[in-house]
């Protein structure tokens, strides 16, 4: 096993805590367990304007919800601003960076030129070598990293193999705007020095940036962490994520009631694999992690094999944990699909009781809770429209008939009440069917619901008779 490895998960607090955000931190998180290691947390808050206390407790609430503990206290990327202008002092006076006073107006020429001529437009250098008395009067200037002009810089980027950049390609690079505030690439390789990061593992978006960062690394004399960019996220149509295909927070996730390790176990899949294996427990996710086994191809979210995933998840969680998980995301749903009575503890009891029947075909915990509205309703029930047509007049006579050998039933149990009703149903010659379906929309005021017997005994003989004669009386 290797020891020191340091990763860190490293968002930008402008938002809340996406998809892929959650994938990338789950991949830092998994190669830091597989190898002994830590994962440290950063928040990227250099931009003032746009970082917001509430994306941060979102970022911190996502990831203690998948469970993605992190190590240490989060560092706050703005707080150590004095330390990056330190590390620009330094370069400035090693001859690694200088004073650039272009004004707006200057570069848009020469990005005007580059384009005119088919060249990049980057920075040409005009104060690279310039004599500091030329410095006109008045103007503050940013400092620009003196960027190696020849040959290339190559980084072996554990992903996406070698990647070469020619360095005439890659300008000067602002590190301290004329503010006196630092820049991102600058921040990023101060913080992850300090902090000790072995392994920068992040989306490919960022992949431009990983060859400017290991300039400044060279330039300072620290080594370079190892490099691993992870193909981004699309949706399932190949096309750029956005929110249709699942571009949401993870809070939303959370909301939709889908549990964080079907979650956790639908993420590592996406971009990297063990075989054929699709379900995997956290420990074999860790046994099993490396940044070799991830691919190079962007992967595509999917909402039906998540929900499926979801579904396997809810079928392994006992019922009472289950029921408990459900409670907890009713403050989150909208009004409309909060069922009445959720603070009585007797309904919540019925809906442990109902889970067997409930987390069977169920692919989310508001779908557990949609099925079991039963067990919150107040008398009379609210008869939808298809269970109100199975409450004809001859149905309502079969459920006035059932009422009898119910009433004497003296055991109410699931086993019982089938026995009753499966005589009655022979007797009457009558398929089941014909006694099930309209009892089941006396009861539930629906046409779907767990098996008919486990509704009659979950909500025991005193609801159930009532219910039913609510509709026959």
């Amino acid at each position: 096993m290797t020891h020191g490895v340091v990763t860190r998960f490293a968002p930008s607090p402008t938002g809340f805590l996406h998809i892929g955000g959650a994938r990338t931190a789950l991949f830092n998180w998994l190669y830091a367990k597989a190898k002994g290691g830590q994962m440290l947390l950063r928040i990227e808050d250099t931009d003032r304007q746009r970082s917001t206390p509430e994306a941060i407790d979102a970022i911190l609430d996502g990831l203690s919800w998948l469970e993605l503990e992190w190590d240490g206290e989060p560092v706050y990327q703005h707080r150590r601003a004095d330390r990056h202008r330190e590390v620009v002092d330094r370069l400035l006076s090693e001859g690694n960076a200088y004073k650039c006073y272009a004004t707006p107006q200057e570069l848009e020429k020469m990005r005007e030129c580059a384009r005119a001529e088919g060249r990049t437009a980057v920075y040409d250098g005009t104060w690279r070598d310039r004599d500091p008395a030329d410095a006109p009067a008045g103007v503050d200037p940013v400092i620009r990293f003196k960027a190696p002009r020849d040959g290339e810089t190559v980084i072996d980027d554990q992903v996406q193999g070698k990647v070469a950049v020619a360095n005439k390609d890659i300008d000067d690079l602002v590190i301290l705007r004329s503010d006196g505030s630092p820049t991102y690439n600058l921040a990023v390789v101060a913080d992850d020095h300090d902090m000790g990061v072995t392994h920068v593992i992040r989306g490919a978006d960022h992949l431009t940036n990983a060859t400017r960062q290991a300039q400044i690394y060279t330039a300072l004399g620290w080594d370079w962490p190892v490099f691993a960019h992870v193909p981004l996220i699309h949706g399932s149509d190949g096309a750029k994520l956005s929110k249709r295909h699942g571009a949401l927070g993870i809070a939303a996730y959370r909301a939709m009631g889908y549990l964080p390790e079907a979650l956790r176990n639908y993420l590592v899949r996406l971009g990297w694999s063990h075989g054929d294996d699709e379900i995997f427990s956290t420990a074999e996710m860790i046994k099993w992690f490396d940044l070799t086994e991830i691919g190079r191809s962007p992967s595509r979210f999917d909402f039906s094999k998540l929900e499926n995933l979801n579904g396997h998840y809810i079928r392994r969680t006992d019922d009472e944990t289950l029921a408990a998980m459900v409670r907890a995301i009713i403050p989150e749903l909208p009004d409309e699909e909060r069922p009445p009575n959720t603070g009585n503890e007797e309904s919540w009891r019925k809906l442990s009781q109902a889970m067997p029947g409930l987390k069977e075909r169920a692919k989310t915990l508001v779908e557990i809770l949609d099925a079991g509205r039963f067990v919150f309703a107040s008398r009379p029930l609210e008869i939808n429209e298809a269970a109100g047509k199975l409450l004809d007049g001859d149905a309502c006579n079969v459920l006035r008939a059932l009422l009898q050998p119910l009433e004497a039933l003296q055991e109410w149990s699931a086993p019982e009440v089938e026995a009753v009703i499966r005589e009655f149903a022979d007797k009457s010659g009558l398929k089941l069917g014909k006694v099930a379906q309209p009892l089941r929309a006396a009861l539930t005021g629906r046409t779907t619901s767990p098996g008919i017997f486990d509704v009659l005994a979950v909500l025991g003989k005193e609801e159930s008779l009532a219910r039913i004669r609510d509709q026959v009386s």
